[in-house]
């Protein structure tokens, strides 16, 4: 029997064996690339390279079958032990978001939220369950690179709030609605 081939922009959000939120990374932790998923096409490309001195913290991705006011899928950074490939598929559960908005030149201002999750097979983030669990100075440290990474792309990014894993799935449910209803 034929099974059809879905593109990972539209896998489940919520993976159907285990019941824990579908992760596909795109930048692996460590990286100076930004990799960017082209539905279109099925590939990862590379989106840009960042400034030397400047990585991606923790491996980052986003939520499939999710949208966002920017029209992309949810963003997530994964805690997992070890970096990951980009187009790999991880399973994960909420810790928290980084409420965002972020700006284009004259464009309004837009929510561009980062959720954060930990992997659900890793050991060494297992304790992690909200963002207050966290090491000290860890949220600042990445508020900043998300702050600096969005200037060197002409971009701004003003951090609205922290929030837990409560507020972050309410946030996950209406980037799963807002995904059904732009198909």
């Amino acid at each position: 029997m034929a099974r059809s081939v879905q593109t990972l922009d539209r896998l489940p959000t919520v993976d159907p064996d285990s019941g824990d939120l579908t992760v596909v990374i795109e930048t692996p932790r460590g990286s100076r690339n930004k990799y960017k998923y082209d539905p279109e096409r099925g590939v990862i490309r590379l989106g840009a390279t960042l400034g030397e001195g400047l990585a991606f913290p923790h491996d980052f991705g986003f939520f499939p079958s999710t949208r966002g006011e920017d029209g992309d899928p949810l963003d997530v950074l994964l805690f997992l032990d070890s970096a990951v490939p980009p187009g790999c598929v991880a399973t994960a559960r909420l810790i928290g978001v980084l409420e965002v908005e972020q700006k284009e030149k004259r464009k309004p201002w837009k929510r561009n939220d980062r959720f954060f999750a930990v992997a659900t097979p890793a050991h060494e983030h297992q304790r992690l369950k909200h963002l207050d669990d966290l090491r000290p100075h860890l949220l600042p440290e990445i508020e900043w690179f998300f702050t600096h990474y969005a200037g060197l792309n002409g971009k701004e990014l003003r951090v609205v709030r922290r929030s837990g894993p409560a507020r972050a799935r309410k946030l996950l449910e209406a980037g799963v609605k807002a995904f059904k209803a732009g198909k």
